[in-house]
């Protein structure tokens, strides 16, 4: 912090200083929101994230807004021999991560989110993952990760695959970054941050309706395939996780198999992923 700075807030006061840090930030991204992005990064994205062409304008060019301001607020760090975050790989994260925030009203920007860790492919961990490519008895290899502490992993593998495959229901980073959004108020336990009351009732009648007919379905080992990937039925956590991947990948899939889920994820997230342009 500045010595300019430091004196602001001794004539401000605590309160004062906080109350005007915090107007410049709005300041800040209110004027990332509104700024065009840079022709250079439209191409990087558009060429391998074909979601992004396909969104309708007005969409495309809040996402934008919301590209800026990720890429200008958190921290990339390489990991894993990685030399570096390319501006590439910033791109790819931030334009998936944002899809997420374009007419969602309560997320401030994942606000605990600081730092994302990139490893060129997947990484170890203890503990079992859906995006694990294998499993062992202490050692699994994964893809990605979220932690509430303030932290997401990525596997840039998995970030390239995700922006490339539009319609096979898998992307990590829509994965994680829905996770964040679980996270946000210190409980992984698939309610993230509703309107009000109601919200929250509708929500759990939905939400646990499905999970529950998934785990049975898993369970019994038979029947028809769920268009859901299966490691939603390990917690409901997971089930937000990756019914939201399922959401912005397969819409039209899912709004015709489970128009309840779509709808109060359509409410949630503000988007109607099954009108958009198909990629």
């Amino acid at each position: 912090m500045t010595a300019a700075i430091l004196s602001i807030l001794a004539l401000l006061g605590i309160g004062g200083g906080i109350a005007w840090i915090r107007g410049k930030k709005q300041k800040r991204r209110a004027d990332l929101l509104a700024k065009p992005l840079p022709e250079e990064w439209q191409e990087i994205i558009g060429k391998d994230f074909p979601r992004y062409q396909g969104l309708p304008a007005e969409l495309r060019r809040s996402l934008d807004g919301y590209i800026q301001i990720l890429m200008a607020e958190k921290r990339f760090e390489p990991c894993g021999g990685l030399e570096e975050v390319s501006l590439r790989m910033k791109l790819l994260i931030c334009a998936q991560a944002g899809l997420l925030l374009i007419r969602l009203k309560q997320h401030g920007f994942y606000r605990k989110l600081k730092s994302i860790l990139v490893y060129p492919g997947a990484f170890q961990d203890s503990g079992r993952r859906r995006f694990g490519l294998h499993e062992e008895e202490d050692d699994f290899t994964m893809l990605g990760e979220s932690w509430s502490t303030g932290s997401v992993i990525l596997s840039w593998e998995s970030i390239l695959a995700g922006a490339r495959n539009a319609d096979d229901g898998m992307n990590v980073v829509i994965h994680e970054f829905a996770h964040q959004l679980d996270q946000v108020d210190g409980a992984a336990d698939g309610v993230p941050i509703l309107q009000d009351r109601s919200a929250y009732q509708q929500w759990a009648k939905v939400f646990l309706r499905n999970y529950e007919e998934l785990v049975e379905e898993v369970e019994r080992g038979k029947g028809r395939r769920s268009l859901i990937d299966p490691y939603g039925a390990t917690n409901p956590a997971e089930f937000f996780a990756v019914a939201s991947e399922t959401f912005y990948e397969e819409a039209r899939q899912l709004k015709k198999n489970q128009p309840d889920l779509y709808d109060e994820l359509k409410r949630f997230y503000g988007v109607d992923p099954a009108s958009w342009e198909r990629v």
